[in-house]
């Protein structure tokens, strides 16, 4: 494996418990093998769509998209039979670069940015999919029976497998202070941004986007009760949670780096920003940025896998204790020294495994 299998080997040792894959570096491509293999150890989401993959791959069809060189790629990652061993994910990334002119280059890209390209990109070919297996249906069916017209046809709405993973619902409140009627509007999400402030942690960034806040003078609400702009009290809270909540913290603001110390927990509770009482999560994996700026700097990620975890800075992979996750907080003052950051947390929910199964079909 030459020098690059021997980073791997030095860094894991001889007993650790299972085979890790470090991916090649292409220039300036850490942003998408951080996020890779953040995904990758995301078990229930590489299950399903290896899953997924063997039930629809037709030997027959010739298209290429990024469904499938994602599948391929973690076949390659998961059947690898070397204990250390480095894949180069080349086919993948010249499809997500036929696929999204942003990637056509050499730059400097966003990490945050690349998870959404890929998340919209699988969400449209399910999408695709399913439509096509509607229509298929009925078409079989007209021949038999009318379709019943509140069940929209045949599907009640485009919801994939992989919006059962990642998708939340936010539910956006307006309250009149006049009248004191209550506006009430949904929206859905694959990834939650929030604002960063300094010596902070997650859950109170979270209470922070979830807070109350007044519209008046300027920022007037339209209350179609009172036919009239009027002082307003708005907030968001979590009406849906996901099952993998995926969190990204606003860490660039006008293209510099905000290194604030943000500490997050391997355990997160949502009581108090949603509707869903005794919401817990796991924390699974990390990308992290390394360097001072939106348009420089690195990216690597730690993964959590068989209660170990695994630091994996391209082709490099080394095992490291929980406490190492500390240091990606951030820093308690503005400094130019070189420090990484949580910029992506993945976590997972903590429910009983019965109701996981009947949610993800």
């Amino acid at each position: 494996m030459g020098i690059i299998g021997s980073k791997i080997e030095n860094g894991l040792g001889e007993h650790f418990p299972e085979r890790y894959t470090g991916l090649q570096n292409f220039g300036n491509t850490c942003y998408c093998n951080s996020v890779l293999q953040a995904l990758y150890y995301c078990v229930p989401f590489r299950e399903k769509l290896l899953d997924h993959y063997s039930h629809y791959k037709n030997p027959n069809d010739g298209e290429d998209n990024i469904l499938k060189c994602l599948a391929d790629l973690f076949i390659q990652m998961s059947s690898n039979k070397k204990k250390h061993s480095v894949i180069p994910p080349t086919r993948f990334l010249c499809r997500m670069k036929n696929e999204y002119e942003s990637f056509r280059n050499y730059m400097h890209q966003d990490a945050h940015e690349f998870l959404n390209y890929l998340l919209n990109g699988i969400v449209n070919i399910l999408e695709k999919d399913l439509h096509k297996a509607s229509s298929s249906l009925e078409y079989k069916t007209n021949k038999n029976r009318a379709i019943d017209p509140r069940t929209n046809g045949f599907m009640e709405s485009n919801v994939t497998w992989l919006h059962k993973f990642f998708q939340g619902i936010l539910v956006n409140e307006t309250r009149c202070l006049r009248c004191e009627t209550v506006t009430a509007r949904d929206e859905t999400f694959l990834d939650l941004s929030i604002d960063v402030e300094q010596n902070s942690s997650i859950t109170s960034c979270l209470k922070n986007f979830c807070s109350t806040y007044t519209l008046n003078a300027d920022d007037k609400f339209f209350c179609d009760q009172c036919c009239s702009l009027q002082e307003a009290q708005k907030r968001m809270k979590i009406k849906k949670t996901p099952r993998i909540l995926v969190i990204h913290l606003k860490r660039f603001k006008y293209l510099a780096k905000l290194s604030y110390r943000v500490v997050f927990p391997m355990e997160l509770k949502l009581n108090d920003i949603a509707v869903e009482l005794d919401t817990e999560y796991s924390l699974f994996a990390v990308v992290i940025h390394v360097g001072n700026g939106f348009s420089q700097g690195h990216y690597v990620s730690a993964v959590k896998s068989n209660n170990h975890w695994v630091h994996f800075d391209d082709d490099i992979v080394n095992m490291i204790n929980e406490s190492v996750l500390q240091t990606y907080f951030g820093l308690t003052q503005e400094s130019l020294v070189n420090v990484g950051n949580g910029y992506l947390l993945f976590y997972e929910m903590i429910q009983p495994a019965t109701k996981i199964a009947d949610e993800v079909v």
